[in-house]
This record gives C-alpha cells, structure tokens and sequence, in this order.
C-alpha cells in the first residue's frame, strides 16, 4: 500500500502482460513479479503537456536510441528526376545507394514509430526499407498517400490522402477505420503533448483540423485569416502551442493546443515553410521560400532572434538538424544540390551535387526514443 502511494516505487518503464502494449515494449515474464506502476489520471485529447515539461527532452544532442545507436549518418534525398530515394553517406556526401519509389513520383522518407524502418512513401504504395541493413520489404498498396503519421506507443499508423484520414496497422498498413475531411488536406501534420490529438493542415480553404486519434472523431477546426495557406505544423516544447507555417503570409501562426485558437502570428519570410526545431528546443529555424533565407524563433519568448541568408537562393526544402545540432541539412530543388549550414551564422559547410530534382529530404538517424512521422517528427 504505502508503495503504491510513493512515486520512488513506480517503474521507469511500463510493462505489459504477453500480447499487451506495442511490438517494442517490455514484457512482464511470466511467473515472475511485476514493477508497482501507478496509474495516473489521463488527459484530455486537446490538454498541453504539464507546465515547464519539455517534449523534445530526449531529442538532445547525441541522445540516440538503441535502435539507432549504431547506424552510419545518412540522408535520404527523394529524387523527382530519377523516381529514386538517393542514400548520401554523410559528411561528405557519397552516393551510396538508391531506393525505388513505389510509382515513381517523388516521395517522402519516413521513419517508423520504433525507428528501425523507413518507409519510402510513393505515389502507388508505401515501401519499408530497414534502416540497418537496407533490406526492402513488400509494397503496401496504399495510393496517394500524403503524409504519414504514428499514434502513441505505435499502436496505429494514419495516413493523409487528400479527404480522408486512414487509421491503419501500423505494420501490415492495412485499413482499420477512415475520417472523412471537412478540408483538403496536406502532408502536415504534429500531435499534441500527450499524443491524443492530431492537429493537420488543409491549405484549401485556410483550415487546421483537430482529430481525436483514440476515437477517430473530428473535434475541432480553425479558420486561419482569409488568404492563409497553413503547411507545416510543429508543437512548441511544452505542448502549449502548435507553431504553423503559411508560405503566403510570410510567416507562423500561434495556436493554442488547448482550444484551437490562433493567439498570434510571427512575420519571418515570404514562402514560410520546413519548422524544425534546433537540437536544444530552444530555437525554431523557419526556412524562407522567396528570398533563400532562413529565421530563428525563440520558442520562450515567441519572437524572432535572426534571420540568416542562404547560401542557395530560391525554394529550399528541409532535410534535418544533425544529431550534435552544429549543421542543419538542406536541399535544393532547381539547383539540385543538397548542402549544410551552419545554424548559427548561416555559413556554408558542404555541398553535395546530385543528378536530378531532390525534394523534401531525411537525415538519419535523429535523436529520440521514437518517432512519430511526418517530416523528422521525434520525441
């Protein structure tokens, strides 16, 4: 009794009974005792993470997870040119491979929930690769796919194709249940602290819709201002606010994570898009489509603290933070490299000439327990 009652007693990690819980949790042996773990009351779909909380605490510099500890840095550059994901060994950029895109249009590399796939995500299916040895598995005929994203614990894999948002196995990607849209919706999309909720973008007519994973219900949209074209979503690191970049606007949107209301918008650059956290959770880097720039937003005081011209000009389009958080990697399109700079400065320190049109691009591995999807989406 006394146990139950003290927080030293609980376990660090939840254990299951055989069968219960993901594919990667712990498992209760049989015979033997259980940890004492307390349940705690659940939040609400839309409730933010504990105040001071930090849900980027285990993406820190050089935190990466057994899964990925071992694996070479690489990025994983889509290529519209060649129908091909292109593999870089990195730092200096060798072609080591190349991963056919199922349809051959240009696609998206996403990481699994436990990270030890990637799936490349083609106009005509969705292709996992391992992440360790590159071995390819079966095509999942799952078309038209636009974003792909994981729920809590992995237990389900949601794909956003135009009207409709799929639950699916997060294995087999075979369908479970499906939510029709009120919107069109875009590949962008995060979950909120607690990872009930998804929060995704329709650039069509200017929408954020709330999505209640566990009861695949829609509870919620907001109306951004008349013109706005809302893209990439990422939650800030105390769950408080989703950061939302609109390209036309020029800049990012504050929503509560709360009550779905918009409380503010930052003015960056003209072509707003690509959010990625810097490797402390301190900085948002907002890169500028117009004018190849690229904004740092202090997430405490939600204000802009620089603004750093690139070394390409013209539309930029994201690859990651490197995992000691000193380069960021970036590609771009009409001048078909693939380069890093430093984030501090803006300075330029590798460039990488590729064949072809490299589009939204994967670095990895990333720091992180898991993942949840989208564009270099860990916690």
């Amino acid at each position: 009794m006394v146990c139950g009652l003290l927080s030293a007693c609980e376990s660090p990690v939840p254990f299951y009974p055989p069968g219960k819980g993901a594919p990667d949790d712990p498992v209760i042996g049989l015979g033997g005792p259980a940890p004492v773990v307390v349940a705690s009351r659940p939040r609400t779909a839309a409730s933010p993470a504990v105040p001071g909380s930090d849900v980027y605490a285990a993406t820190r510099p050089g935190m990466l997870s057994p899964a990925t500890r071992a694996l070479p840095p690489r990025l994983y550059v889509p290529n519209a040119a060649t129908g091909t994901v292109d593999v870089l060994a990195l730092p200096g950029g060798r072609l080591v491979g190349r991963i056919p895109v199922p349809g051959g249009r240009t696609a998206r590399v996403v990481p699994s929930w436990n990270l030890r796939w990637l799936w490349v995500v083609g106009r005509d299916g969705l292709l996992p690769v391992s992440a360790r040895s590159g071995r390819r598995g079966r095509v999942r005929p799952v078309p038209r796919v636009k974003g792909l994203y994981f729920t809590s614990r992995g237990r389900e894999a949601v794909t956003i194709a135009s009207r409709r948002v799929v639950f699916r196995d997060p294995v087999t990607m075979r369908a479970r249940a499906a939510l029709r849209l009120p919107c069109t919706g875009t590949p962008h999309a995060d979950l909120s602290a607690d990872e009930g909720t998804l929060v995704l973008a329709c650039v069509r007519p200017g929408l954020l819709v709330r999505v209640d994973v566990a009861r695949r219900v829609t509870t919620g949209t907001l109306a951004l201002p008349a013109g706005s074209h809302p893209q990439d979503v990422r939650l800030a690191p105390d769950g408080s606010l989703f950061y939302v970049a609109d390209p036309v606007k020029g800049g990012v949107w504050l929503v509560d994570a709360a009550r779905l209301r918009a409380t503010g918008f930052i003015a960056t650059a003209p072509g707003a898009h690509g959010l990625l956290p810097s490797r402390d959770a301190r900085t948002l880097y907002v890169l500028g489509r117009g004018d190849g720039s690229f904004t740092a937003i202090d997430f405490a005081a939600r204000r802009v603290t620089a603004r750093r011209r690139l070394p390409r000009t013209g539309r930029t389009a994201p690859g990651g933070v490197t995992v000691d958080g000193t380069a960021l990697w970036l590609t771009a399109p009409a001048a078909g490299t693939a380069y890093a700079v430093s984030p501090d400065d803006g300075r330029l320190t590798r460039t990488v000439r590729l064949d072809g049109r490299p589009a939204n691009a994967l670095l990895y591995p990333q720091p992180g327990r898991y993942s949840l999807g989208g564009t270099a989406h860990f916690r």
